[in-house]
């Protein structure tokens, strides 16, 4: 019998959840942590357990992951239209890194920091891919690469390194513009979105802290409602 890795497992249990009602419009909330909201996020281990919770930070209400010799993530089942919001905005905070890791192999396939968007297969789960924006601990900051497990999941470090240890990130992507370039076409439609602190390859230990999740039709300044 074959295991999946964690990333394709995931990618698997997410296909076969129901999106959950989201209504059109310019700003789609999904991780709304500011507010003490993580009941519409689900819990999903792997390898031994990351712990995920609520807690306060810098003034506001944030997600703490704290991860070791471990791999689960948490995601949300959501339906997103990106012909009108394509931009994924979020903040994080890492610090310290994974220790010489190689993330292009399985071995090293460990991020102290990661959101995932999960893009449907249909009926062809095979075909269901996702995005993972990273904080790398040794990749340059705007490299792509494929993951180490599966074809179907594509790396990019939106942040990389010591630079910005200690401090709130306000990462923004155009999804949109992310999936045409890494698999070509437009997707078949945006399922969930997941995050995920693991470093069960490496046996080290992992921690990040993440503030609200959400897509808008152009980048929000920091300070938006949303955040």
């Amino acid at each position: 019998m074959t295991l999946l890795n964690p990333c394709s497992r995931i990618l698997l249990v997410l296909l076969l959840l129901a999106p959950g009602p989201v209504m059109p419009g310019e700003t789609v909330r999904v991780g709304e942590f500011s507010s003490g909201l993580l009941d519409q996020w689900r819990e999903r281990g792997f390898v031994g357990r990351t712990v995920y919770q609520l807690v306060e930070m810098d003034g506001r209400m944030v997600v703490h992951a704290d991860s070791h010799a471990s791999a689960s993530g948490l995601y949300r089942p959501v339906s997103v239209d990106l012909e009108r919001t394509p931009v994924l905005n979020w903040s994080w905070r890492v610090d310290a890194l994974i220790r010489g890791n190689d993330e292009r192999s399985r071995a090293g396939d460990d991020y102290p920091a990661r959101v995932y968007v999960v893009f449907s297969g249909g009926a062809r789960f095979w075909r269901t891919r996702a995005i993972n924006y990273v904080w790398s601990s040794r990749q340059p900051a705007g490299s792509e690469w494929p993951n180490a497990f599966t074809a179907n999941a594509r790396m990019i470090a939106v942040a990389s390194g010591v630079e910005g240890l200690g401090e709130w990130q306000h990462p923004r992507r155009n999804v949109l513009e992310d999936y045409r370039r890494l698999f070509g076409g437009n997707p078949p439609g945006v399922d969930a979105v997941a995050i995920m602190t693991d470093s069960d390859n490496t046996g080290q230990g992992a921690e990040a802290w993440y503030g609200d999740i959400w897509f808008s039709a152009s980048p929000a300044p920091a300070s938006s409602a949303a955040e």
